[in-house]
């Protein structure tokens, strides 16, 4: 039988995200991690080589191994190799603003996770242009990945990089070829993209192996079966990603209807999608709500309602290949951050 993925997203660390890491931004006008670089300039260096050593270190790869996680998404952003992107006009004047060096922190990365047991999904989560216009996209408010193919194949060369790099390393688990690609963009495109990453992912990544993983893109499953059912793709993976705090309708939810959302929505929607015979990972998920939700609460109610909150998702998300959530750690968000939810107990104390 196949090991159940019991996950955890490493967010914030080579992709930055100011509401994950709101320190690192006091005094800055930046809102990602492209605006970050090139408004810190030459200082950048020196500031994120520090967050890069002390934001994740090995311990905490020492204590996800402790408490039963055996995996972890790892985000990564298109400049991870250093300066052979294409130019985007947010770069100013700055041909090469990212800091390079990061794909040291992906080695360290896997040699955390041989030594623990555990196992990595390497995350294209930023890529040139943005494919979303959300800040882990890179440039915020901006989307236009899709419509340049030096963009395109930027990309598809990263992961080929990425494969070649790492495919025989023990704690590879798979890599995913982009993450969440916005909703309009293109079916089509979206299709042939994922197709030539599988090819290009392939020819270093045997698929007993390795899985090659591709976001929803926030549309329904029945759009890819095409390619599900094509039988020259073998160990592919869908990631789809699942909240309650973002639109109107989730937002003026109380906790009961959260949980029944989850519980008996979220529930059918992983039976059908199994029944078709989907491989499907919950890639994103979290505690975080509303405050709304819990404005009527003592503290006592606010820990029930996380604790049957979260008991629910488990519930639903495990009956897929395995999940990831997000997020490993935050500095200000508690209901976003594992160590947090494990610390405050609203998550078990072992996920084993």
């Amino acid at each position: 039988m196949q090991q159940k993925i019991r996950g955890v997203n490493l967010g914030g660390w080579l992709v930055l995200e100011k509401w994950i890491t709101p320190s690192l931004f006091e005094g800055l006008n930046a809102l990602d991690e492209t605006t970050y670089c090139v408004e810190l300039g030459d200082r950048a260096d020196t500031v994120l080589r520090k967050h890069w050593n002390s934001y994740i270190t090995r311990d905490d790869f020492a204590w996800l191994a402790e408490i039963g996680i055996n995996a972890v998404r790892l985000p990564i952003g298109h400049w991870v190799f250093g300066k052979d992107y294409p130019y985007h006009r947010s770069y100013g004047d700055l041909r090469y603003p990212f800091v390079v060096g990061g794909i040291e922190v992906v080695d360290q990365v896997f040699a955390w996770a041989e030594e623990f047991g555990l196992r990595v999904l390497l995350d294209l989560h930023a890529a040139a242009g943005c494919q979303n216009g959300f800040d882990n996209g890179g440039i915020q408010n901006v989307c236009e990945w899709h419509t340049d193919t030096a963009y395109i194949e930027h990309s598809l060369e990263v992961l080929e990089r990425l494969a070649k790099r790492y495919h025989q390393h023990p704690a590879l688990y798979g890599i995913q070829t982009l993450n969440e690609p916005r909703w309009d963009i293109d079916t089509a495109l979206l299709k042939k993209y994922h197709t030539e990453a599988y090819h290009r992912i392939r020819q270093h990544c045997k698929p007993e192996k390795v899985a090659v993983v591709f976001h929803d893109g926030f549309r329904s499953y029945r759009e890819y079966l095409d390619i599900f059912n094509d039988p020259a793709f073998a160990n592919i993976v869908l990631d789809i990603h699942r909240y309650q705090c973002f639109s109107p309708t989730e937002i003026a939810m109380d906790i009961h209807q959260h949980i029944q959302h989850t519980a008996l929505d979220w529930k059918g929607e992983a039976e059908e999608m199994i029944s078709h015979g989907q491989r499907i990972y919950c890639g994103e998920w979290s505690l975080g709500l509303a405050p709304e939700t819990f404005s009527q609460m003592d503290d006592f109610q606010k820990n029930a309602a996380h604790r049957g909150y979260a008991a629910a998702q488990l519930l639903v998300f495990e009956q897929y290949l395995g999940w990831f959530f997000w997020n490993y750690k935050t500095e200000t968000m508690p209901a976003w951050s594992l160590r947090e939810c494990v610390k405050r107990g609203w998550f078990p104390h072992r996920f084993a």
